[in-house]
């Protein structure tokens, strides 16, 4: 069971992974399946090294793992929940950016 301590500290670290935008980019790309650094790199216009260093990020954040495969290694989104999870939150801001209504009628942000 999740403590408030708890769940504030998962919060700052999904917070913490998601404010770069190349580490969003990053778990974007990892929603559709695992990914290797040199492909990531190469998908994202991004340095090895530099796409290296955010995978480090999110696996001390805990939102990835990393999956050895010989001399290779496989990254994963951590958990089914956590990509259940970050496509909720990325349905929200989507219909946020578009304009669309506001699904709850008692919203004030959207007014």
């Amino acid at each position: 069971m999740l403590t408030i301590a708890s769940r504030i500290d998962v919060m700052n670290r999904l917070g913490r992974a998601m404010a770069d935008p190349s580490r969003s980019r990053i778990l974007l790309e990892l929603l559709d399946g695992p990914g290797y650094p040199a492909e990531l790199a190469h998908g994202l216009d991004l340095t090895r090294t530099n796409v290296s260093n955010h995978l480090a990020c999110l696996r001390g954040c805990g939102l990835i793992v990393a999956v050895p495969e010989g001399r290779r290694t496989r990254y994963e989104i951590a958990d089914p929940h956590l990509t259940l999870g970050i496509r909720t939150l990325m349905d929200a801001v989507v219909a946020v950016d578009e304009g669309a209504e506001c699904v709850d009628s008692s919203c004030e942000c959207c007014a």
